[in-house]
């Protein structure tokens, strides 16, 4: 069980830096790299399904002006990226 989650968490890792776009890659990247060794289980898969949201509205939400609400399911995760870059 516990090497099943280190690759999820390579692979969230991986796919958080490699967004497609410099800004996102840095952000999502950096957090991930940050945050993921430590990430529970249920975080994780939270995380995992974040990523799989389009690159503009996480561009919108996380650069953009506050959405009240829009993220979603992810507005914690949202609200983690955006406070440790500072954005919050």
């Amino acid at each position: 069980m516990s090497e099943d989650i280190e690759v999820r968490r390579r692979r969230a890792a991986w796919r958080a830096a490699h967004r497609g776009t410099k800004e996102l890659d840095l952000l999502v990247g950096r957090f991930a790299e940050a945050r993921l060794p430590g990430m529970a289980a249920a975080d994780l898969e939270r995380f995992e399904r974040f990523l799989a949201v389009t690159d503009p509205e996480i561009q919108a939400w996380l650069l953009g002006p506050p959405s009240g609400g829009a993220e979603g399911e992810f507005a914690d995760v949202v609200a983690e990226i955006r406070q440790f870059h500072g954005l919050a």
